[in-house]
């Protein structure tokens, strides 16, 4: 039974802060730690790999229409929107694909209730929130310049304690791309990226770990359901410029992690 509470746990966390940009990876470190899993990374790598999968689903479904749009450009063999919005989102792709096959086994390390680091990238994603909040509306599409860059911040978002959308989402307000344009942009280019990263971990054989299938359905579901909330929500606070928020829970949550961890 408290296998399956501590799946509905993870699972909740997951969804919520795919999408919210206050870092899943971070905030499922922090909820390992609380609830005292001394699983090592690879242990726990199915169940990751499991709520990754679902808030991929949840972005899918979510997003249903522009997907459709730019498979049918795509199979129209043609270079039009659909075509050159998927050729943005393969080169935002490079620079965390590049981290990520290089230098996996030292990220893992990261990834193993690191608080004081997880806290310290929470301040910093904090700080990047705030700074994107003030900045100016426009109505500027992601270019590929914007696409290269965002891609960087998608790479450094990989540490944990980094918001993935919150970095991705910041970095293209501040360059200048539509709140609505960049937020759609930075749920699609991590898409690719985690099918990829499932198909390699299917490939090394990395599922070592010994969780149930019941709690790998209950996370899943759970990852699912609060994902697809989140992703309409998370769109709409952009679009109202309402990312401060975000960043003052950042730095809560931070300053709370590192008083309990030197404290303890």
């Amino acid at each position: 039974m408290f296998d399956l509470l501590k799946a509905l746990v993870l699972g909740i966390v997951q969804g919520l802060t795919e999408f919210l940009p206050v870092s899943s990876s971070g905030h499922l470190e922090l909820a390992k730690w609380i609830m005292q899993d001394d699983s090592l990374a690879a242990e726990s790598m199915l169940m990751t790999v499991t709520l990754h999968a679902a808030t991929a689903l949840a972005t899918l479904v979510v997003f249903r229409k522009e997907v459709l749009e730019i498979l049918r450009d795509l199979l129209a063999f043609k270079w039009n929107d659909g075509t050159r919005f998927a050729a943005l989102i393969l080169v935002s792709m490079l620079p965390a694909a590049i981290v990520g096959v290089l230098f996996d086994d030292l990220l893992e390390t990261l990834f193993d209730r690191q608080v004081i680091l997880v806290a310290l990238m929470l301040i910093i994603t904090g700080v990047l929130l705030f700074l994107a909040d003030r900045a100016q509306h426009t109505d500027k599409s992601v270019g590929w310049k914007d696409a290269i860059i965002v891609g960087l911040a998608q790479a450094v978002a990989i540490l944990p304690g980094i918001s993935r959308s919150g970095a991705t989402i910041s970095t293209s307000v501040l360059l200048g791309v539509d709140r609505e344009k960049a937020a759609r942009f930075s749920f699609l280019m991590v898409v690719p990226l985690i099918l990829g990263k499932m198909a390699k971990d299917l490939l090394d054989g990395d599922f070592s770990g010994s969780t149930s299938l019941p709690a790998l359905g209950v996370g899943f579901f759970a990852a699912f359901f609060t994902g697809i909330v989140a992703c309409v929500w998370m769109i709409k606070l952009v679009k109202k410029a309402e990312l401060r928020w975000f960043a003052y829970y950042c730095f809560a949550v931070a300053a709370v992690a590192l008083i309990v961890k030197l404290a303890g």
